[in-house]
């Protein structure tokens, strides 16, 4: 689609309803994690055995960032997104009337892969905006998809409380299918770039990445990142859950609240990044990072100190995420879903692995094993930022 005129531009009413629904879909990913001490004892399993659902439905997001994400930028996106909805609402069902673990291991899989609804709808808002408001549209609608991350939690949890694990999927499911019909009917459509066939559009994703050294740069520093988020994510639910502190999942699921006030930030870090160099959000935002999992560590114990450590740790993430997601939608136009495709899978193949390697530390070294973890993979993510931190010319198109 070619935007020749101002009218082909996105309008305030387009922009709030992709946020709402960017938010509500990414969160079929998330409802899984203040319930996995139900799950598991529903199953009669070890608590960090029971983790494993979160790993495999991030596991299942970075399989559909790869495989379905590009396909975006050769057929329509409206469509695909209705189809990718469909799928999600049978997956979640599935999930919901799952008769062992395995079958839940397979729907988790299933929910992760159909829930990349996200990262086609950010495309497509970039694509359409205004080329001076590419940041602000971008942080707006990663508000949007931010908060649905983080308020899941809280919904999840009373909903798991309440209504047990299985209720809280059919309850998403009743959600993701009433977003398929609001997005059939309100998304602008729009025309595909790419005439090549599906195995050269999967081809020419190792070309951007060997041709972009900033969207090598950017998916490197996000996946540490994303590393650290999947990790404190995961094993908060853990450290909660026992002393000294033994809330249920209904308490838990609160502590995405203090996440949202983080969240709320993106439209900020998207708009300094129209005007500035985005690279000086991304080392605020690792300055943060490491902040927060110090006092993580220092007030593990005080639910002040765990809150703050929230608020810190999801701001880190806002300035992180959206001044990189800038930066690489910013490199070739035509080719945003494919930049999208490489960047965001390496960084929620980052999630899917820090969610298991925090498990690890959980079981090694407990809460303060995830704090010196999450501290390691922050300086990581800064040797990075530092060896890079010349100005990289993109290559051309």
């Amino acid at each position: 689609m070619q935007q020749s005129s101002a009218t082909d531009y996105l309008r305030r009413s387009h922009i709030v309803i992709m946020a709402i629904c960017t938010g509500l879909i990414v969160a079929n990913i998330y409802y899984c994690q203040p319930l996995l001490v139900l799950i598991s004892k529903s199953f009669g399993i070890s608590e960090s055995k029971g983790g494993r659902i979160a790993f495999l439905t991030q596991l299942g997001y970075a399989l559909g960032l790869l495989f379905f994400v590009p396909l975006g930028d050769k057929v329509e996106r409206r469509g695909q997104i209705v189809w990718m909805a469909a799928f999600a609402v049978l997956s979640l069902v599935f999930a919901a009337v799952s008769p062992n673990l395995l079958c839940l291991e397979i729907a988790s899989v299933c929910i992760g892969a159909t829930s990349v609804i996200p990262q086609l709808i950010l495309p497509l808002a970039a694509h359409l905006a205004q080329p001076s408001r590419t940041g602000k549209v971008i942080g707006a609608i990663m508000s949007g998809l931010l908060i649905g991350i983080l308020l899941s939690r809280t919904l999840s949890g009373f909903v798991g409380r309440w209504l047990g694990w299985r209720g809280m999927f059919w309850v998403a499911s009743v959600i993701s299918f009433s977003l398929l019909i609001i997005i059939r009917y309100s998304f602008p459509p729009s025309r595909p770039n790419f005439t090549g066939s599906y195995a050269s559009l999967m081809r020419s994703l190792v070309t951007l990445a060997r041709e972009q050294p900033v969207l090598r740069e950017a998916a490197a520093i996000n996946a540490l990142g994303f590393a650290t988020f999947g990790m404190f994510w995961t094993t908060m639910v853990l450290h909660l859950s026992g002393a000294p502190f033994h809330f249920k999942s209904d308490l838990i699921g609160l502590f995405g609240l203090a996440a949202a006030a983080g969240a709320l930030a993106a439209p900020l870090v998207g708009g300094s990044a129209d005007k500035r160099n985005p690279r000086i959000a991304i080392g605020y935002g690792l300055c943060l990072l490491l902040l927060s999992f110090v006092l993580l560590y220092v007030w593990a114990d005080y639910v002040s100190g765990m809150v703050a450590g929230i608020v810190l740790l999801d701001l880190a993430m806002q300035c992180i995420h959206v001044s990189n997601q800038s930066r690489v939608y910013a490199l070739i136009p035509h080719a945003r879903n494919r930049l999208n495709t490489v960047y965001m899978t390496v960084s929620f193949i980052g999630t899917s692995l820090g969610s298991a390697v925090g498990l690890f530390a959980w079981d090694k070294a407990g809460w303060t094993g995830v704090c010196i973890t999450g501290a390691l993979l922050t300086t990581a993510a800064f040797t990075i930022y530092a060896l890079t931190f010349r100005k990289i010319r993109p290559a051309t198109a």
